[in-house]
């Protein structure tokens, strides 16, 4: 299969990396993931704490995660490429707006230049993870390519990302066992769907579903795209001419610097306008939707959410790609419910029927946290989803754990580079104090949790009780805000009396000996 070629082809690595032994099982570090955020926090540990033995421990069979996930038609970015990029690495594509096989591509050789490739164990899922204060580490239950291991590490840092890939969220709907065509859902697109002049109904309305439709409009006879709500649409430009231009001026990390700063403040600056004026910033998207479509469309009813510009991600068109296949005819928008799936379609609760070969469920995602894996600490179950979140990255009572968690109004790994930076300030700052452990403890009794999902949207509302709760004040609030992060993260203390500094309760050779 594709993927396993992709993961193939990364063999060669940096020669200054010492690969780990085939038999080693206990590390400094363990990274649960090899997408974006473990690449990420790999090159942080073996820049920042070169001295730390280190694995990545990946279910899947090839790196990159989502991106190697995902293969529906059209999948692209919907965050600029210099700014969900990494840092230390700079985006060389001509678009800014960037498609998955050359996101995969661009993961793919950051692993091999770095080395990182050679630390990936795949086909390795974490099932368990068991903590002993006695002897400061993690012990992790762990399925194998061969069976059933065990791994044990002092720090453990989980790069899983948010959702469930065993599976989209299906909400269900009446009569799809008597629709006579083919149903998909995007999370599991089938390698060979033919859907050249087939009728196409896409259900959601979500950054997947805005993807999609005019992919596929391209050779399908029709595709509808059937929501319940409208989102707001934006149209990009799918190349940065300002980037190109900088890059073509200025040396290439320069030009790098420069463009990713000029995005996350830009991007910054119309987040903040829009929460500040929302009744003004709703009008100005649907102003330029409409400019977009021209005449004869029902703005109201297809084009004008009910939520506030940011209550939800805005969802990115490139070059109005979108706004272009609706134009043209080749795809439409229908707001209204469904009633029933049928032999030939769906009919919705206006009466309305969507005939339809090929029905693609654009349902969202199914949140789960730490890829499913139970958590145990001194021998109590513990539900993160119950504990609060410290800096974005942490949880209250948990030693020695953080997950990589990107942001919901700017690119993933804008956080994801601060939490891996912020992570080797605990670990050396813990070596310096000759600390085995590190736990956030919540000792304001001013603090209170606040479990109100950062997004409005329906895979957020529905994992209310899987998500850590945030708090009401720093270091458990969550700012999505860079700049204010990266005050705290890179420059902010590390022993700041919330986050609990620990001796080890057991002699070094007796935790070696456990």
């Amino acid at each position: 299969m594709q993927e396993h070629a992709s993961a193939r082809s990364v063999a060669g690595s940096a020669s200054n990396v010492t690969p780990i032994k085939r038999a080693q099982t206990d590390f400094d570090v363990i990274i649960v993931g090899a997408g974006l955020s473990g690449i990420g926090a790999a090159f942080h540990l073996q820049r920042d704490c070169p001295k730390k033995s280190f694995v990545i421990l990946e279910g899947r069979e090839a790196l990159g995660g989502t991106w190697d996930l995902f293969r529906y038609p059209g999948i692209r970015s919907d965050s600029d490429m210099n700014t969900l990029g990494f840092r230390f690495r700079p985006w060389r594509g001509e678009k800014a707006i960037a498609d998955g096989p050359s996101i995969l591509t661009y993961l793919n050789d950051t692993a091999r230049e770095n080395g990182i490739d050679r630390k990936i164990r795949y086909r390795h899922k974490v099932k368990r993870a068991s903590w002993s204060s006695q002897t400061a580490r993690w012990t992790l239950d762990v399925e194998g390519p061969d069976g059933p291991l065990t791994f044990t590490c002092n720090f453990l840092q989980m790069c899983s990302g948010y959702y469930d890939y065993d599976g989209g969220y299906m909400p269900g709907w009446p009569g799809m066992e008597r629709f006579k065509g083919e149903t998909v859902h995007p999370q599991k697109w089938p390698e060979n769907l033919d859907y050249s002049g087939k009728r196409v109904v896409v259900i959601g309305s979500g950054a997947t579903a805005v993807t999609l439709v005019p992919a596929m409009a391209e050779t399908a006879a029709h595709v509808t795209m059937l929501q319940r709500s409208p989102t707001y649409m934006v149209s990009r430009p799918a190349k940065d001419v300002i980037a190109n231009w900088l890059r073509a001026k200025f040396p290439e990390k320069l030009a790098y610097w420069m463009t990713r700063w000029k995005n996350i403040l830009l991007q910054m600056y119309f987040y903040n306008l829009a929460r500040k004026k929302p009744e003004g910033a709703k009008a100005r998207l649907i102003q330029m939707a409409k400019a977009e479509l021209g005449e004869g469309f029902d703005m109201e009813k297809h084009f004008t959410p009910r939520y506030n510009p940011w209550d939800q991600r805005l969802c990115l068109l490139p070059d109005g790609d979108m706004f272009k296949v609706i134009r043209e005819g080749k795809a439409s928008v229908v707001t209204d419910e469904i009633e029933t799936f049928t032999e030939t379609g769906i009919k919705l609760k206006s009466g309305q029927e969507l005939p339809a070969d090929i029905i693609v469920t654009a349902t969202g995602l199914v949140m789960r946290l730490m890829g499913g894996a139970q958590v145990i600490v001194d021998g109590k179950a513990i539900n993160p989803g119950t504990s609060m979140s410290y800096k974005g990255m942490m949880f209250s009572d948990i030693p020695n754990l953080a997950s990589t968690f990107g942001y919901t109004n700017a690119s993933w790994t804008l956080k994801a580079d601060l939490t891996a930076e912020y992570l080797c300030r605990i670990l050396n700052h813990m070596d310096r104090g000759g600390y085995a452990y590190c736990t956030p403890r919540n000792v304001d009794p001013e603090v209170i949790p606040d479990a109100t999902p950062p997004l409005s949207s329906g895979y957020m509302q529905r994992a209310k009780d899987v998500m850590p709760k945030q708090g009401s004040k720093r270091p458990w609030k969550l700012y999505q805000n860079y700049a204010k992060d990266m005050l705290a993260l890179r420059f902010g203390k590390v022993d700041d009396g919330v986050l609990v500094f620990s001796k080890a309760q057991a002699p070094a050779a007796e935790r070696l000996r456990a």
